[in-house]
Protein backbone atom coordinates (compact mmCIF):
# COMPACT_ATOMS: atom_id res chain seq x y z
CA UNK A 1 0.00 0.00 0.00
CA UNK A 2 1.35 3.21 -1.14
CA UNK A 3 2.08 5.91 2.05
CA UNK A 4 0.04 8.94 2.75
CA UNK A 5 2.53 11.47 0.58
CA UNK A 6 2.02 9.06 -2.17
CA UNK A 7 -1.64 8.55 -1.79
CA UNK A 8 -2.48 12.02 -2.12
CA UNK A 9 0.02 12.63 -4.69
CA UNK A 10 -2.03 10.25 -6.83
CA UNK A 11 -5.61 11.44 -5.88
CA UNK A 12 -4.45 15.04 -7.07
CA UNK A 13 -2.78 13.82 -10.26
CA UNK A 14 -6.30 11.65 -10.82
CA UNK A 15 -8.22 15.17 -10.19
CA UNK A 16 -6.00 17.22 -12.63
CA UNK A 17 -6.12 14.82 -15.32
CA UNK A 18 -9.47 14.32 -14.99
CA UNK A 19 -10.72 17.77 -15.22
CA UNK A 20 -8.30 18.78 -18.48
CA UNK A 21 -9.01 15.16 -20.12
CA UNK A 22 -12.80 16.46 -19.87
CA UNK A 23 -12.39 20.09 -20.35
CA UNK A 24 -9.98 19.80 -23.08
CA UNK A 25 -9.82 16.93 -24.49
CA UNK A 26 -6.57 16.33 -24.19
CA UNK A 27 -6.33 13.14 -23.29
CA UNK A 28 -5.44 12.17 -19.30
CA UNK A 29 -1.86 10.31 -20.13
CA UNK A 30 -0.46 13.70 -21.84
CA UNK A 31 -1.01 15.21 -17.99
CA UNK A 32 -1.22 11.68 -16.22
CA UNK A 33 1.97 10.68 -17.37
CA UNK A 34 4.54 13.36 -16.65
CA UNK A 35 2.76 13.60 -13.34
CA UNK A 36 3.39 10.24 -12.01
CA UNK A 37 7.05 10.50 -13.76
CA UNK A 38 7.63 13.85 -11.64
CA UNK A 39 5.86 13.59 -8.44
CA UNK A 40 5.29 9.73 -7.81
CA UNK A 41 8.55 8.77 -9.46
CA UNK A 42 6.63 5.95 -11.64
CA UNK A 43 9.14 4.71 -14.46
CA UNK A 44 8.14 5.16 -17.96
CA UNK A 45 6.22 2.03 -18.23
CA UNK A 46 4.21 1.50 -15.02
CA UNK A 47 3.45 5.43 -15.47
CA UNK A 48 1.81 4.52 -19.06
CA UNK A 49 0.11 1.12 -18.11
CA UNK A 50 -1.17 2.83 -14.78
CA UNK A 51 -2.50 5.92 -16.62
CA UNK A 52 -4.39 3.80 -19.54
CA UNK A 53 -6.11 2.06 -16.72
CA UNK A 54 -7.63 5.32 -15.13
CA UNK A 55 -8.03 6.64 -18.31
CA UNK A 56 -10.52 3.86 -18.43
CA UNK A 57 -12.59 5.12 -15.92
CA UNK A 58 -11.80 8.49 -16.67
CA UNK A 59 -13.62 7.95 -20.25
CA UNK A 60 -16.68 6.04 -19.03
CA UNK A 61 -17.36 9.22 -16.38
CA UNK A 62 -16.69 11.51 -19.43
CA UNK A 63 -18.91 10.24 -21.88
CA UNK A 64 -21.53 9.17 -19.81
CA UNK A 65 -22.12 12.92 -18.71
CA UNK A 66 -21.62 13.84 -22.30
CA UNK A 67 -24.64 11.04 -23.55
CA UNK A 68 -26.98 12.01 -20.78
CA UNK A 69 -26.79 16.18 -23.04
CA UNK A 70 -27.05 14.26 -26.11
CA UNK A 71 -23.39 15.51 -27.38
CA UNK A 72 -22.24 11.92 -28.07
CA UNK A 73 -21.95 10.82 -31.90
CA UNK A 74 -21.70 7.45 -31.28
CA UNK A 75 -20.80 5.69 -34.93
CA UNK A 76 -17.99 8.02 -34.93
CA UNK A 77 -16.98 6.98 -31.41
CA UNK A 78 -16.50 3.57 -32.81
CA UNK A 79 -15.00 4.43 -35.67
CA UNK A 80 -12.69 5.79 -33.37
CA UNK A 81 -12.88 3.41 -30.88
CA UNK A 82 -12.20 0.09 -32.87
CA UNK A 83 -8.96 1.33 -34.28
CA UNK A 84 -7.92 2.76 -31.58
CA UNK A 85 -7.88 -0.41 -29.54
CA UNK A 86 -5.88 -2.35 -32.41
CA UNK A 87 -3.36 0.54 -31.57
CA UNK A 88 -3.30 -0.02 -28.04
CA UNK A 89 -2.38 -3.26 -28.47
CA UNK A 90 0.49 -2.84 -31.00
CA UNK A 91 2.04 0.22 -28.65
CA UNK A 92 1.54 -1.74 -25.38
CA UNK A 93 3.84 -5.23 -27.70
CA UNK A 94 6.17 -2.71 -29.01
CA UNK A 95 6.81 -0.91 -25.50
CA UNK A 96 7.54 -4.30 -24.13
CA UNK A 97 10.22 -4.07 -26.85
CA UNK A 98 11.88 -0.63 -26.65
CA UNK A 99 14.28 0.45 -23.98
CA UNK A 100 12.97 2.93 -21.29
CA UNK A 101 15.22 5.56 -22.57
CA UNK A 102 13.49 5.17 -25.86
CA UNK A 103 10.43 5.64 -24.54
CA UNK A 104 11.49 8.50 -22.11
CA UNK A 105 12.30 10.61 -25.29
CA UNK A 106 9.46 9.56 -27.49
CA UNK A 107 7.58 10.92 -25.61
CA UNK A 108 8.94 13.81 -24.64
CA UNK A 109 8.95 14.36 -28.34
CA UNK A 110 5.12 14.38 -28.62
CA UNK A 111 4.60 16.22 -25.86
CA UNK A 112 6.95 18.95 -27.58
CA UNK A 113 5.45 18.77 -30.39
CA UNK A 114 1.60 18.87 -29.36
CA UNK A 115 2.89 21.76 -27.78
CA UNK A 116 4.67 23.48 -30.75
CA UNK A 117 1.73 22.78 -32.77
CA UNK A 118 -1.15 24.35 -30.42
CA UNK A 119 1.56 27.42 -30.11
CA UNK A 120 1.38 27.54 -33.80
CA UNK A 121 -2.44 27.16 -34.47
Amino acid sequence: MADRGTTLRLVLIGLVSGFFSALLGVGGGLVMVPLLLLWVGFRQREASATSLAAIGIIAAVGVTLYAVRGHVEVGPGLLLGIPAAAGAVVGAVLQQRLHPHVLSFAFAVLLAGVGVYLVVT
